[in-house]
Order: C-alpha cells, then structure tokens, then sequence
C-alpha cells in the first residue's frame, strides 16, 4: 500500500511512496500525529539523484523489519532538500555542528515541537564502515525516548537557542568604506591551495566551486593578477579534458572523486551546467580561445537537448546511477550509462578509427580505471582527452584536420549508440533559482558568441517563470513547477537569482521590460526578506510556523547563497538606476554579514564580488541607434570582460520613454549625424559620443 507521500509531486518523495515505511510529507498532519503520541520524528531528507539515499531506502526503508521499527516508535518524514531548502538549512546546520559533517541523506531525529536531538547522515542497515546500523540506532533513541525523555527536550532546547545564535548576525558592523584587503588575503589563499600538477584546489574530491571562479576571474580584472587567470585556466581546461566532463554528449557531472578530475560521480546537475557555463564564457571574453566557448557551447546543447522542458523550462538533474544490463532493469551502477569496454568501441567503429579514438580518450583494452573499491568499473572505461588533437594526429602521423573530422565522426557514432541505452533516472521538477541560473547562462551566451538560438532559450525560460511560477495579484514567486503544479513559496534564492538573471537577459536583448520586474522583484525581495532592524537577508519569508528558526546564510558552496546574489543584484540595479536607496540596501547587505566575510572570506566568495563591485570603477555603456546598425558596438562590448559595467541600448524613441523611468540619463543620449552612437561614463561622467567602433574600442580600454 502507498503511504502519505503519494500524492506528492516530487520525484524524491515519489521514489519513496511505496516504501513500507509510513513516510508523511513536512506539514501540519505529521506533526499532529506526533504531539497526540508523544512521538519523536525521524527525518529523513534528500533529493532524487542522490546515490546513496538511493542505497539507504534499498538498504532500510524497503526493509519491514526496520519499517516496522519506524512506524512504531517514530512518525517518519521525508523532505526534498532542493524543494525545501529552507527545513534542509535549518537541519543540516545542525548535524554538522553535532558530528563535524553533513551530507544526504540527512538523518535527524526531532522532538514533536520539531527540534532536533540527534542526528547523522547514512546509515548502514548493520554495523559497518565504522558507522552503527540503523536498526540498533533506531531502537536505542526509542528506549532513550522512553525512559529519558525529560532530558532529551532539555537538550533539544539548547540545541535549538545554539542553531537561532548560529543564524542570527552578531551585530558587528561592517567598515563604512572597505578596502581591498579581504580580496587580497583570500587571493593569497586559493594562490596556496591551488594544484598546480592538475588543476583545482586542495584534495580529492574534488567539487567544482563556480563561485571561486567568479571571484578569482574578477580579482584578475580588477588588479591585474595574471596569476589569478592562470589558476582558473588551468582548473577549467583541467575539468574539461578529465571524465567528469561527459565527452560525448557534453556536460559535467557533479564532481570528481580523484584529484585528476578523472572519475566522476556521474550525476549532473542543472546549476552545474549554468554557473560553469559562465564561467567558460568569461574565460572565453579574456583569452578569446575558442576552446572555453566551445565547452560552453556543448554544455548548453546538452541542455538543449537533454534537461529541458517542452515548454522552455530546465529540469533539475539526471541521476548518478543507470541500468547496467537492459534485462535487469532494477539493477542499477554508478555511471552504466557513460562508461564502454575497448571490444564495444572497437565494434561500432572499427579496428583503425578505433585506435584512434581510444588513443585520444584514453581507452584501454582491460578498462582505464585504477582505484575502483565498489569493483564498478571492471573492464570498463571512463573517456577524458588523454591526448590532445595535435599529439594524437602525430602518433598517427595525418593531419590535425583529418583527426579531427575521424574523432567528429566516431563520437557521434558512439553518442548514437549511447542513446539508445536506458537513460538515467532524470529529476524534472522545475525550480525556479536554477532555472534563474541556467537563463544567466543561456543569455550570457547568446550575447557573446551571437547565437540566436541561446538567446530564444533564455527567453522561453524566463517567459515559463514569469506565466507560471509568478503570482501576479500578490506579486510572489514559487520555488517548484511538476506535472501542471506549482507550488511552494520562493525562497530568498529563488528571487535573488532570478532578479539577476533579468538583468543579464536585458543584456542580450535589451527589453526594458526585464530590468522592470526585476526592480518590482527587488521590492517584494526586500519586502519578504530583508532583516530592516541589522540588514542582509532571511532565506524564508516571515509566518511559516513550521520552522524553529528564521535563518540568514552568507556560504557560498555549489551555489552561491541568497545573500550574495541579493547583495550583487543591489549593487548592480544601483549602478544602473543611480539609487541611493538600492545602494544603502547593498551597503547594509555586506555591513551586516561582515562578521562572516572578515572571518571566513574564502567561504563567502560570491559576496566578495559583490564587495569587488563596490571598490571597482565602473562603467556605463550606452548605446544610441538601430538594433541591426548598432551591432558592430555591440560586439565590441560584448568581446570585452567588462564585470563593472552596464550597457544599455537606446534604439528608439519608444525605448527611451521606456528607459528614462529607470534610466534617466537616457533621455540625454541620442545618435549623433544620424549614425550609431557610443557613449562611456564612469560614474555618470562621460566621455565625447563617438560614432566609430574603432574609436569606441579604444574608449573601452
């Protein structure tokens, strides 16, 4: 029979619904039940693609005997960390002070007025890897439940004032003026960390951090640190040409076990693909190497192709683990979907063609992969770019351009064989801040490497938000889109990224109208979650009961945090518009969460880039003339890594009426003789209108 989480519309809670177990979603009728009992809660929390949440629930929650433990002694809740990353927040900031790490799945066991008293991550069935099995550990806190009970909501209540103390800014403002000295220490840091041998930094394993890219990129920009460059160079060729870069079918996979960036965990996520999407793109604008826009152009195809939603949407992730032998479809291997034996490829392409092919990916005949504890990939072989094109085309003594057409025409041999394996499980609700992600993505490179069909991608997107997870009567986003519904009220990140987002879709097509919700989001994001009394932002609105605390987060991970993104929004609507009032919100933003930038900078890089925008010199570019006989300025604009500008296309009268409301300097600036018109201000001084690309070129310099 399916238990409470079958009417749910997540794919996580979904997999569970026939589990024995009595799962409930988070909600009201659960936490009922366990105040009429006097039952503790065991809360479990992860996501769909997640692997070993997939080995907990065959492990445990499809067993009876631990489902009749579970639906004895405690009310069992299951929670989608990307649907609720606010319950997930709360949570895991408590297992990571309580064992000194964190992880999914979350494991955590709450009193009935929800705060938490014990807690880990997964949990062998039995006793192994020097972790306690779940069935003892289960039965342990119902006895201490029982005979104990006094003293566990004691604790809990301690517990829980650590966690609000934790949440809560210390107070500490911020300097009135900062320098750059932050910048410069936490340069110094990843300068110590970086390795130099294969790119990254510290040890495996090794995560792809975009935030670090964003920082170190701009840091470059802005001081002239060659060294800085190099580092993320070095780190986004080394990603590129390793397994955790899906060769074939393009994308990257959620991080690298090894510090060659050679095998991954093969899940790929959506914000993966954007952040990292932007990061090449932004490596391609320094260097203008068409290696980092064809990586960029391969990832957005794969999402094109593989992640998006009829109607213009992204999904959130394919899975890490697919079907290793179509027969027995319920048996399932970390990355079966990628990987290929040496007698396969030399099947579909022949002994020659083969032989190049595995030269350059590095194929070998008894599989390519040295450490494999699990014994998954026996035999098996992981592509990376072993050689390059040149050093392959040598070995072979042919030219660079036939090895190149051989290679095109033998992936895409593979690629077709590929296809018709059974896919990964693929997550495809909808979110709204990854969504946000992908269309900074898609507009970033639509404009800089002129491709129309990035720039409809983007627009589709943001037309899918805007008619289906945007509430016009109250002005609300929704986090999460499934099966016709949307539904959950959006988060501090959703609105941040999307707010952002808005303004690098302005960017590429220049519709005022995006610049215009993205200030009438801005008004409701501060509306919902600006703390008025310290500054900075909550994660959650005000008024869900149902969360013991009301946290602000600064961590920039594998996303950046809401405030970072909200921060850098502000700063940049603020150049734009030349509101004082939007600036002095940016300014409160980095005053009230410096406690955590001054202590832990190489935490919070994201926000350093808001703090870089502050320090820069910036820029305003606007342009004055006809779409299509203005684009020679555009390109010139949009060849440049300009990360402190704005640039904004007059080209009508309708457009400047529009303008003028949030631009007013717009109303000044028209075409000079009759022809496209540049001009360049600095902090709303500008430079002599010139009509020449060569002299606005130099202008931009």
């Amino acid at each position: 029979m399916p238990n409470h989480l079958i009417a749910e519309k997540s794919p996580y809670l979904q997999q569970h619904a026939n589990n024995p177990v009595d799962w409930y979603p988070w909600g009201e009728e659960a936490f009922e039940r366990a105040r009429r009992e006097n039952r503790p809660i065991f809360l479990s929390i992860g996501y769909s693609t997640c692997h070993w949440c997939h080995v907990m629930e065959h492990e445990s929650f499809e067993k009876e005997d631990i489902a009749e433990i579970l639906n004895r002694d405690f009310v069992p809740i299951k929670v989608d960390r990307e649907e609720r990353p606010d319950i997930d927040h709360i949570y895991m900031t408590f297992v990571q002070a309580a064992t000194g790490s964190g992880g999914w799945p979350m494991s955590v066991f709450l009193t009935p007025d929800l705060k938490p008293f014990f807690g880990g991550t997964y949990f062998p069935p039995d006793n192994r890897y020097g972790r306690p099995g779940f069935a003892a550990v289960l039965n342990k806190i119902a006895e201490a439940w029982q005979k104990q009970q006094a003293e566990i909501v004691a604790s809990s209540a301690d517990v829980f004032d650590k966690i609000r103390r934790v949440s809560e800014p210390d107070g500490r403002p911020g300097p009135t003026a900062p320098d750059r000295t932050l910048l410069d220490s936490t340069f110094q840091y990843f300068r110590r960390s970086f390795d130099s041998a294969n790119g990254g930094f510290g040890h495996a394993p090794k995560f792809p951090r975009p935030v670090v890219f964003n920082f170190l990129l701009r840091y470059y920009h802005q001081f002239g640190a060659e060294e800085a460059l190099e580092m993320t160079l070095a780190t986004l060729r080394a990603m590129a040409a390793g397994g955790m870069h899906d060769q074939l079918g393009g994308g990257f996979h959620r991080y690298s076990v090894d510090e060659l960036w050679f095998v991954p965990h093969f899940e790929k996520m959506l914000y993966d693909q954007a952040q990292l999407t932007i990061s090449y793109i932004e490596a391609y604008q320094i260097t203008h190497d068409p290696f980092y826009a064809a990586t960029a152009r391969s990832t957005l195809e794969y999402v094109l192709r593989d992640m998006t939603h009829p109607d213009g949407a992204f999904y959130s992730a394919e899975d890490a683990d697919s079907v290793i032998d179509p027969a027995h479809p319920r048996e399932k291997g970390e990355g079966a979907f990628y990987l290929w034996t040496a007698q396969e490829i030399e099947t579909i392409l022949g002994p020659r063609p083969a032989e190049i092919f595995n030269y350059r990916y590095g194929v070998e005949t008894d599989g390519n992969v040295r450490s494999d504890p699990q014994g998954e990939f026996e035999h098996k072989n992981i592509l990376y770019a072993h050689h390059t094109i040149a050093e392959t085309a040598a070995h072979f003594h042919i030219s660079e351009q036939d090895t190149t057409a051989q290679l095109r025409d033998a992936c895409a041999k593979l690629f077709a064989v590929r296809s018709k394996r059974i896919r990964p499980h693929l997550d495809d609700k909808v979110l709204t801040s990854w969504n946000a992600l992908m269309i900074s993505a898609f507009a970033k490179a639509a404009a800089v490497l002129d491709e129309p069909r990035f720039l409809d991608a983007a627009q589709r997107a943001a037309s899918f938000l805007v008619t289906r997870m945007y509430d016009r009567a109250t002005g609300r986003l929704l986090r999460r889109y499934r099966d016709g519904e949307a539904a959950i009220n959006g988060f501090l990140d959703d609105y941040a990224f999307l707010i952002g987002a808005l303004l690098d879709l302005y960017e590429a097509d220049f519709d005022p109208a995006h610049i215009e919700f993205a200030l009438s989001l801005t008004s409701k994001m501060r509306d919902l979650f600006e703390d008025p009394e310290r500054g900075g932002f909550f994660t959650t609105a005000a008024g869900d009961k149902s969360l013991v605390v009301r946290m602000q987060d600064s961590y920039d991970g594998a996303e950046p945090s809401g405030n970072s993104m909200a921060g850098l929004d502000l700063q940049r609507l603020a150049h734009l518009t030349d509101c004082d009032d939007l600036r002095q919100a940016a300014e409160r933003t980095l005053r009230a969460l410096w406690p955590a930038i001054s202590s832990q900078p190489v935490a919070v890089p994201q926000m350093l880039v808001a703090l870089d925008y502050v320090l820069a010199m910036r820029q305003e570019i606007v342009i004055a003339g006809e779409r299509k006989q203005s684009e020679p300025f555009l390109r010139a604009v949009r060849q440049r890594f300009l990360p402190h500008a704005v640039l904004v296309l007059i080209d009508s009268n309708g457009t400047r009426e529009q303008l003028v409301h949030f631009f007013p300097a717009a109303a000044q600036m028209s075409q000079v003789d009759d022809k496209p018109t540049a001009y360049v201000c600095q902090g709303y001084v500008c430079k002599l209108p010139v009509n020449e690309v060569a002299k606005f070129d130099e202008l931009l310099q």
